[in-house]
């Protein structure tokens, strides 16, 4: 038993640095979660989603508060996970990921997304593709600035 545990919590060790490593902040390892900037806690925040090999990933405004280089970095990852075949860890590459996104940053969100809602008031107004909901002038007008 102590042979197949020891097995066990090296292999959640290995994967948990193989995510860290991926989401560029391994060098804060040996920090802990609650003395690393909001910067640092956002990527840690999706590797904690991630250590649980989840079907569906559920994501509460991802890009808030972040800088345009991590939000650059965060639409990447979820990009890659989204689409069929990255190159992550190797029990992600099979399908792609589901992820229901949450997100103010409406350009931005529309930009990664194969099919989005548009809340006005908490009532649902557009559905549609994301590129659909991104050209469609009321949208631009009202949501995007444009």
């Amino acid at each position: 038993m102590s042979r197949l545990l020891r097995r066990e919590g090296a292999e959640v060790s290995e994967r948990a640095l193989a995510l860290l490593d991926y989401l560029n902040i391994a060098h804060v390892r040996n920090n802990l979660a609650a003395n690393l900037s909001y910067g640092q806690q956002k990527p840690l925040d999706f590797g904690i989603t991630l250590m649980s090999r989840p079907e569906v990933i559920l994501l509460d405004e991802p890009l808030a508060g972040v800088n345009p280089t991590m939000i650059r970095t965060l639409v990447g990852h979820i990009e890659e996970l989204n689409a069929r075949g990255h190159t992550f860890i190797e029990e992600l590459r099979q399908a792609g990921q589901t992820i229901l996104m949450v997100e103010q940053n409406a350009a931005q969100a529309l930009e990664i997304s194969d099919y989005a809602y548009v809340l006005e008031l908490g009532e649902n107004k557009f559905a549609g593709t994301g590129a659909a909901i991104r050209n469609d002038e009321r949208i631009r007008r009202l949501h995007l600035g444009r």
